[in-house]
């Protein structure tokens, strides 16, 4: 049972702590952000299908002859006088106030349609981004869980061993006062006794730090209480060996980013091609202001064909083409990588497994030990120093097994982590 100190103890589960997360975590609220932002990205690439319109006023004064009879005209204020010669040469100061809306639709944009393909796949590489950073989070947690836990078991292993190293001063003390120890006995059990006070107070911070770092994780960090977890023990039942998924979130993200640099070369291509697009303008135009006067409208349609842009759209494909190959190069190291850290991961069960088998045998050899050399220490038999040396080995395998434990349910963690077992 768990001792209580200074601050309130608040259970969690392990679900429960892994479902907060899920809602709190400020890495996955982050990396949902960057989802939402990769969404308005592709979105404003809606342009290649949809219209811009403008509208604008303009108020605009002139003596500049060729002007100011173009303003006679768009007004539709043109009389034969106007035609006058001193008129014309020296028309004076006139106005005009237009109006106007102008639309933009595009018809044919082949780069911008590739373009937009590959923002999408961008947007599908960060969905997956948030998905490994979620299922990284949810590792975390198991981690930091298990980390509580040993914290937890360490102090009641002390605190277990402070009550029995405080039976053999007890005892030593009550031998000394009857003459039968020397007096270096009693001290050195009086020593035995300040070490292990000692690392049970640091066996207690311990617990606050691992509990800090959980209420990090959850997003709880402004609570005061110290959470308290299940029990450790070892998750026997989980092992598995199996290899890399390529559906991993995190792979799929970098394939999902290679896919986007193929569409963005094939949107450098498209460069090469002319491009289509109408256009449209209509205006009122007047001499006087917020007037609406004489309308006039303008429609169109333009084939625009850079054929030579100084190297710029051959250097763009070819930048495009080199960062697709980056990609890929990357993705591959990244995936042998991951299968070495999982061949790897794969050891270390093994080889933490053998070492619990070991550690179990180790405490319960310790603890036949102990009480051997507590029978013949009453019986005077075996001195102070061998007991209290006795009584530090099952402390320490204790310790050991525990730590063993608390390592083995975290590389399990990991392994699920790395073969994308849920």
């Amino acid at each position: 049972m768990y001792t209580v100190h200074a601050q309130q103890r608040k259970y969690i589960s392990l679900s429960s702590a892994l479902e907060l997360s899920q809602r709190t975590n400020s890495s996955i609220r982050l990396a949902e952000l960057e989802q939402k932002i990769s969404n308005a990205n592709y979105r404003q690439t809606d342009a290649i299908f949809l219209p811009q319109v403008t509208m604008g006023m303009n108020a605009v004064s002139t003596n500049n002859p060729l002007n100011a009879f173009g303003f006679l005209l768009q007004q539709s204020r043109v009389t034969s006088q106007d035609f006058d010669p001193a008129h014309l040469n020296s028309p004076g100061a006139n106005q005009n106030y237009s109006s106007n809306i102008d639309v933009r639709m595009p018809l044919l944009n082949l780069d911008m349609l590739y373009a937009r393909k590959g923002a999408k796949l961008q947007e599908e590489a960060y969905k997956y981004k948030t998905l490994y950073t979620k299922d990284y989070i949810r590792f975390e947690i198991q981690k930091v869980y298990a980390q509580l836990q040993l914290a937890y078991q360490s102090q009641y292993i002390l605190q277990s061993t402070l009550n029995d190293v405080k039976q053999i001063y007890q005892s030593v003390n009550n031998f000394y006062n009857q003459g039968l120890v020397q007096q270096s006995d009693v001290l050195n059990a009086q020593v035995q006794v300040n070490t292990i006070e000692s690392a049970l107070e640091k066996a207690q911070s311990s617990i606050s730090n691992a509990s800090d770092g959980l209420k990090f994780l959850i997003g709880d960090t402004s609570s005061e209480d110290i959470y308290m977890p299940d029990s450790l023990v070892q998750e026997r039942n989980k092992t598995s060996f199996a290899s890399l998924s390529l559906g991993r979130p995190d792979v799929v993200a970098m394939q999902k980013a290679v896919d986007a640099s193929n569409m963005m070369i094939k949107s450098s291509r498209m460069n090469f091609l002319p491009k289509i697009n109408a256009w449209g303008s209509y205006q009122y135009n007047d001499n006087k202001a917020f007037k609406f006067k004489s309308d006039s409208y303008m429609l169109g349609i333009s084939l625009s064909w850079n054929v030579f842009t100084g190297n710029q759209n051959r250097y763009k494909l070819r930048t495009a083409i080199l960062q697709r190959d980056k990609y890929k190069e990357e993705m591959d190291q990244y995936i042998d990588k991951s299968r070495l850290e999982i061949n790897k991961n794969i050891r270390e069960i093994q080889n933490i497994s053998f070492e619990i088998t070991k550690d179990e045998t180790s405490v319960a050899q310790a603890a036949e030990a102990f009480r051997i050399m507590s029978n013949r220490f009453k019986e005077g038999l075996v001195s102070t120093s061998d007991l209290l040396m006795s009584q530090a080995q099952l402390s320490q395998q204790r310790l050991m097994l525990a730590q063993a434990i608390m390592n083995f349910n975290i590389t399990l963690s990991y392994q699920a982590f790395l073969t994308y077992i849920k």
